[in-house]
């Protein structure tokens, strides 16, 4: 017998749904209610119904009983009575045709979900009803049916493409030629919806839009020219992820898309100019032909400049005229992201810190030009520098923006263009200088960024006085607008100060005093937003200038500000993190002079990871006391991890006093990635420090680092990896045999990744042979017993690390485990005599005697000319090289 709704249950609902959507109802009140009702096994039928047939009611309650019912059925759809799945799915379709827009709009996302659940082969009936609405000339099946599905092509496009038991042909081959003869329609949103779900196959490319792709590239052609700016911004769009994907198809008619596209650069509609000015981004990272590109760079250049002027609506206009004195909002606090600390892996950041809010056409330009500039280099510039020229010589008020994209050109071609831009750069920064004090905040901002990407030409020129002078006058020029009012500007210069401390380094030294009482007395003044650049300045401050921050005179400026904040600061507030990243820093440039501010800051360490642990494997988070979030636990670890490297063994005194051990062990197996690699990291750290506290839970730390090594995991959690191989290096020169029931196991895992190279992180490469080297310089005998296997490659990345403590470790248990299986190094002699002519200077003279005796043993092994014909397979500097060991 088919369902009914009874008319008592049936008004119930409705009235529930009625004041649900009221504006003065307690929604908290009315959602329990309606929630109370999921504990009728056909609640779903009753809103299918109320949102197919309630004629008689509000669009907005039809639309609310719609938005539930897609709600409930992604959570439960799977778990329904088939009846009622297949009642549900019979009430939507004639949906697809209903006269108003949102009921169309709505049972699109609830077909969607469906599918999603019970996948297309489940509802054939879809499938024929929305090829009959597309074939119907009814202008309401059809936006209903394209609705449906652009939604699904959005959402789960595989679907469409593939096989569907009882049918002859995919989906997609029933649709794509309906959807491109749609390209055709005189209705706007017909051709809207067919083009839009073509592009959510272009990333894909399935076979059928390959195979369809003459007809795809034709119809896109006659769209290119269309009245209706959001369809020239998908035609847009659709060219730049062909160019990405499949740019040989393309390739016919490049020419004709370069023409179209520098022509839709130029759109009244700013969407359309944006979507097409990813196409020279998108072009040149596709590393396609530049020939082509070239002959248009002329006409390209000056389209870029000009779009990278502010638009009159830019957001930025009205934020850049806030002071330090107005609260940050909290839509200004982007959220932020710690990196998990990592043994030789570069930090990746962002060095465009000016790009703070939405991509928009300026931002995009001027990416264009930074890429071209990387490109072409110097060729761009006869084009571009008379157009900046000409900008940045105009003085009259209203031109300001015109002199800001000229400012901001400069910043973006300053990598690309370093060749040719390097003989003037000196007269580039003297211009800059002056700007910093423009009476336009959005001027002085971007001249902070700018002043950035030039930062490597300012203090190339300290060597001379000419460029020592400037290199003063830029750092206390953006010393000082740190202290501007402004707090974009103060954003700016923080950023841009942070980058040049990375760039001078050492040549901070002389001028540590006059930094510290600009960026603590800024420190007293920033808002939360700007709070966390400056802890960065602060830390790359430490980073720069190391040991020499370790002194009275600047602990006393630096020290009180921060240990008051740390302690106003929240555990739980997440505030806390680039303070701690900060405080890092700090522990790690002064050592040993840290101690006096250790202990606090220790034991807040180990009560945030001890706290975060507790809220994780709670059912009840509130019980905690704190909500769980991974990113304490990280920054937390990577500040004692700080603590150690700085301290030494001095941390073992605050470590016997807590339970860290127990707490790293359990971090160690945390099955968030970030939090492993950041554990793995302090036990490396600890190990160097202070490995006898590690020894009672010594075996299991061995192997939890171990089985992060796991083969079939690696490329996957490469910097987990990367940490566990670096920490079971420390740790077997420190307990040496004792690692000897884990040693075969690694030897197993580190070999493939050796010799596989090619496939792996270039650190993780060399933290394996390092690894191997010292595991074999304990326990030799073990290690030589398979040598044979992964000899040559261990070898060859040994080559090509730099001279340090750990390539000596390395060569160590290369030597050792040489000795105790010569037979086993034959094969890869050569290759053996090349990893040690890549020495340039070898400092332990053990180790220099230990090569020479491994090599004079061969010498003296081989005959018959064999030794001759292995160093003839040697470069003339190798053999050079090898001089130095008296053979």
């Amino acid at each position: 017998m088919a369902w009914r709704p009874q008319e008592g249950g049936l008004g119930e609902i409705c009235g529930l749904l009625e004041q649900h959507i009221s504006p003065t109802s307690d929604k908290s009140v009315i959602w329990k209610q309606l929630q109370h009702y999921k504990q009728f096994s056909d609640f779903n039928n009753y809103l299918a119904f109320i949102f197919a047939h309630a004629e008689g009611k509000s669009v907005e309650i039809r639309q609310a009983a719609g938005l539930l019912l897609k709600n409930n059925l992604r959570s439960s759809f799977r778990t329904l009575d088939p009846a009622h799945q297949q009642y549900i799915k019979s009430e939507l379709l004639p949906c697809l045709g209903a006269a108003d827009k949102h009921i169309r709009s709505t049972v699109g996302t609830i077909i969607t979900v469906i599918v999603q659940q019970g996948r297309i082969f489940g509802w054939p009936e879809l499938l024929q009803a929305l090829v009959h609405c597309l074939d119907s000339n009814d202008l309401n099946l059809m936006e209903g049916a394209l609705a449906a599905l652009l939604k699904i092509c959005e959402d789960i496009p595989q679907e469409l493409d593939s096989e569907i038991p009882g049918l002859t042909e995919r989906p997609i081959d029933a649709f794509l030629p309906r959807l491109f003869q749609l390209f055709k329609s005189p209705h706007v949103s017909i051709r809207k919806l067919s083009l839009g779900s073509i592009n959510q196959f272009i990333i894909l490319m399935p076979t059928a839009l390959f195979m369809s792709m003459d007809q795809c590239l034709q119809g896109l052609f006659v769209l290119a020219h269309d009245p209706i700016a959001e369809i020239r911004k998908l035609v847009c769009a659709a060219f730049v992820q062909l160019v990405e994907v499949q740019p040989a198809v393309l390739e016919p008619h490049m020419r004709n898309i370069i023409e179209y596209m520098l022509q839709a650069n130029q759109d009244a509609d700013d969407e359309v100019a944006l979507e097409s000015c990813e196409f020279w981004s998108t072009y040149c990272e596709a590393q396609l032909d530049p020939e082509l590109l070239r002959e248009f760079l002329p006409h390209l250049i000056p389209v870029l400049l000009s779009n990278m002027a502010y638009a009159e609506d830019d957001e930025s206009l009205a934020d850049a005229e806030e002071d330090e004195s107005i609260p940050d909002r909290d839509q200004d606090l982007k959220p932020r992201f710690h990196s998990s600390r990592s043994h030789g892996l570069d930090d990746m950041k962002d060095d465009d810190d000016e790009a703070v809010n939405i991509w928009n056409l300026r931002k995009c330009s001027a990416a264009g030009l930074d890429i071209l500039s990387d490109v072409f280099g110097d060729e761009i510039l006869p084009t571009l520098m008379p157009l900046v020229q000409a900008k940045l010589s105009t003085s009259d008020a209203r031109s300001w923006k015109e002199r800001e994209a000229a400012v901001l050109a400069l910043g973006a071609i300053a990598e690309g263009c370093v060749i040719g831009l390097f003989p003037h750069s000196p007269e580039i920064v003297a211009f800059l200088i002056p700007l910093l004090d423009d009476k336009f905040p959005l001027i002085r901002s971007i001249t902070c960024w700018t002043l950035s990407r030039f930062s490597k030409f300012i203090v190339q020129g300290v060597g001379h006085q000419k460029g020592y002078d400037q290199f003063n006058r830029v750092l206390m020029g953006l010393l000082q607008r740190v202290l501007d009012t402004n707090k974009r500007v103060q954003e700016a210069a923080c950023s841009a100060f942070a980058t040049l401390e990375e760039e001078a380094a050492e040549e901070l030294t002389p001028h540590v005093a006059i930094i510290l009482q600009h960026l603590l007395c800024a420190f007293g003044r920033y808002q939360k937003r700007n709070l966390r650049i400056l802890y960065d300045a602060i830390g790359t401050l430490a980073d720069a200038v190391g040991g020499e921050l370790n002194q009275s005179r600047y602990l006393d400026i630096l020290m009180p500000p921060l240990i008051a904040k740390w302690q106003l600061v929240s555990t739980s507030d997440k505030d806390l993190f680039p303070l701690l990243e900060c405080f890092t820093s700090i522990a790690q440039a002064l050592g040993t002079g840290f101690s006096q501010f250790a202990e606090p800051v220790f034991q807040r360490c180990i009560c945030i990871i001890q706290s975060q642990l507790l809220a994780k494997a709670s059912v009840d988070p509130l019980s905690a006391g704190v909500q769980y979030d991974k990113e304490f636990i990280v920054c937390s670890l990577d500040l004692l991890a700080g603590l150690a490297e700085g301290l030494g063994s001095g941390i073992e005194s605050l470590a016997a006093q807590s339970n860290l051990r127990d707490l790293l062990l359990q971090c160690c197996m945390d099955d968030a990635s970030d939090v492993c690699q950041s554990a793995l990291a302090l036990l490396g750290d600890l190990a160097r420090a202070c490995p006898v506290y590690l020894h009672p839970r010594l075996s299991e730390f061995l192997n939890v680092a171990a089985r992060q090594l796991n083969p079939s995991e690696v490329k996957e959690t490469f910097s987990v990896a990367n940490n566990a191989c670096w920490a079971i290096g420390e740790l077997a020169v420190k307990v040496h045999k004792e690692v000897s029931p884990i040693v075969m196991t690694v030897v197993s895992c580190l070999a493939p990744i050796l010799q596989q190279a090619e496939g792996f992180n270039k650190s993780l490469v060399e933290n394996s042979a390092i690894t191997l080297g010292r595991l074999a310089w304990v326990c030799p005998e073990m290690v030589a017993l398979h040598m044979e296997h992964f000899m040559q490659s261990w070898c060859t990345a040994l080559s090509t690390i730099r001279d340090d403590i750990e390539k000596e470790d390395a060569f160590r248990g290369l030597c050792a485990t040489v000795r105790a299986n010569p037979s086993g190094a034959l094969s890869s002699l050569v290759h053996m005599c090349k990893a040690i002519a890549s020495w340039h200077h070898i400092r332990s003279e053990d180790l220099h005697n230990d090569i020479c005796q491994v090599l004079k043993g061969f010498k003296q092994m081989l005959n018959n000319g064999a030794w001759e014909q292995c160093m003839s397979a040697l470069e003339p500097p190798e053999k050079e090289k090898l001089l130095n060991y008296l053979i």
